[in-house]
């Protein structure tokens, strides 16, 4: 090979080792000889060979599953959460100067915060205020992550695992609040049932017309019983005579 076409060679090699290409979600942190330059991108970027070395960072919202941690809660019940964390990087350089791996360490810092903040809160406040408790984990691994260039846009505890023994005792639990409510729907039923015959009981006390109507409109309902027997009832007016002699 000649000399020309050696130096072609060499020039290919070259552009290559110093040509970059970002995507629109990518930023390029850049340094020359150990020092940090910036982030550069997206776009077509061109470092010196041997002199420039970058590092992609991913500007994109991630979605960080965290496992289940064993947490034991402020009323001493041993109980199995996990979570969804979004975070996203809004400042490239810092996720690469100031910690290792933003990543791993978010992850890990999500586990801690996760067991710590449930295990202020006793498990009546977990089930039924479980949106004011991922503000405040949002809150929480928000403001730790910040110094890292990275922003928690939201967390989401998932699923909480109670123990069997729990279960059992929260199905029992629930089972004898239907049965109160029911009792006490069917008492505020017979009240009403009452009141009401109480009132048709003055009524009819005081127009005696409408006893006897509500006795034909008994007969009559009788009548159209499918039965081979028919009882009437005998209206105590009509013998009152003969027991008065």
């Amino acid at each position: 090979m000649s000399f020309f076409g050696i130096l072609i060679v060499g020039c290919i090699v070259l552009l290559g080792m110093s040509v970059r290409v970002l995507n629109e979600y990518e930023r390029g942190v850049v340094f020359r000889l150990g020092r940090i330059i910036g982030a550069k991108g997206p776009g077509l970027i061109l470092l010196i060979p041997a002199v420039d070395r970058m590092i992609r960072v991913d500007m994109r919202t991630i979605t960080l599953d965290v496992p289940p941690q064993d947490v034991i809660s402020k009323d001493n019940v041993t109980i199995k959460v996990n979570a969804v964390v979004y975070f996203r990087v809004v400042d490239p350089n810092r996720a690469v100067v100031e910690v290792e791996n933003y990543l791993m360490a978010t992850s890990k810092l999500a586990q801690t915060t996760l067991r710590s903040v449930l295990g202020q809160v006793e498990l009546d406040e977990l089930l039924m205020s479980r949106e004011a408790i991922n503000h405040r984990l949002q809150a929480i691994l928000d403001n730790q992550t910040a110094p890292w260039g990275v922003k928690v846009t939201h967390v989401e505890v998932k699923q909480i695992d109670l123990p069997a023994e729990m279960q059992r005792a929260m199905a029992q639990q629930a089972e004898a609040e239907r049965e109160r409510r029911a009792k006490i729907i069917a008492a505020e039923g017979e009240l009403q049932a009452s009141q009401k015959l109480a009132e048709a009981a003055h009524v009819m006390e005081s127009s005696p017309i409408t006893l006897q109507l509500r006795y034909l409109q008994t007969i009559r309902e009788i009548a159209n019983e499918h039965s081979t027997t028919t009882i009437l009832p005998l209206p105590i007016d009509l013998i009152k005579p003969f027991l008065n002699k």
